[in-house]
């Protein structure tokens, strides 16, 4: 499952990885790694030289993570909240989260505590979600299966450009910059695309908290994915932010 869902999120938190621009020898932490894909992606750029450390409050996902990472000397995952993150001041050259950091219950806090963290050369970069209706990745599942009235628009917190600015201007952070980008992403086969559909994301989140509408649900959102599919693939089109923003110093 996890590799499916990394199928579909690693292109868009490339995206994010080339705004933050690692280099060679670079200290970057990773918040809400999951099963540590991209952290990953973030010590190919950082190399032996470097450090990354994944962070996530998910033990169960770590569980994944770490043995994904055996023989890479310059990674690490701790496992804590990443709005209460206990690193030593100035440590880091970049702060980096693929879709984890949308569900801060005091975000300005969180941010000022990354900038904390950062040294003054150093960036932070991350996706996040644009709004639902502009995600057919999410929608659409929601609306094949009627259950959009349901949906925990927590994932598209950041939505609004002018809060994300103001947010990070009041943790501390200048030089911001706020990039949308669009394009579609796939888990491969339909049958790929339902799994994580059902399981993850909007519709997912519904119906694990309420199992008895998957029998209703899972039907309606294959006829609905079957309207995508082209050459035995399924893609969806996804709108995130890609955010970048420097310590003030």
């Amino acid at each position: 499952m996890s590799e499916l869902l990394d199928l579909q999120l690693s292109p868009l938190g490339l995206r994010g990885i080339d705004a933050l621009a690692p280099a060679i020898g670079n200290i970057v932490v990773d918040v809400g790694c999951g099963a540590g894909q991209s952290t990953l992606q973030l010590a190919e750029r950082v190399g032996v030289g470097g450090r990354v450390i994944g962070i996530d409050i998910a033990a169960p996902l770590l569980d994944l993570a770490r043995p994904r990472a055996v023989g890479l000397t310059q990674v690490s995952f701790l496992q804590a909240d990443a709005q209460r993150l206990d690193l030593q001041d100035r440590i880091a050259d970049g702060i980096f989260s693929r879709f984890g950091v949308m569900a801060f219950t005091d975000p300005v806090t969180a941010f000022a505590n990354f900038q904390r963290i950062l040294k003054p050369s150093g960036r932070l970069a991350f996706v996040c979600w644009r709004a639902l209706e502009a995600n057919e990745l999410d929608l659409m599942p929601l609306q094949a299966t009627g259950l959009e009235g349901m949906a925990d628009l927590t994932p598209f917190s950041f939505a609004d450009e002018g809060f994300l600015r103001t947010m990070l201007e009041a943790a501390g952070f200048d030089t911001i910059t706020v990039q949308a980008s669009e394009e579609k992403v796939s888990s491969g086969s339909l049958d790929d695309m339902a799994t994580v559909l059902l399981r993850v994301g909007p519709l997912g989140r519904i119906l694990r908290e309420n199992p008895d509408l998957k029998t209703d649900a899972e039907p309606k959102l294959r006829a609905a994915l079957a309207h995508h599919e082209e050459h035995r693939m399924v893609a969806l089109r996804a709108a995130t932010w890609i955010v970048t923003a420097r310590p003030r110093i």
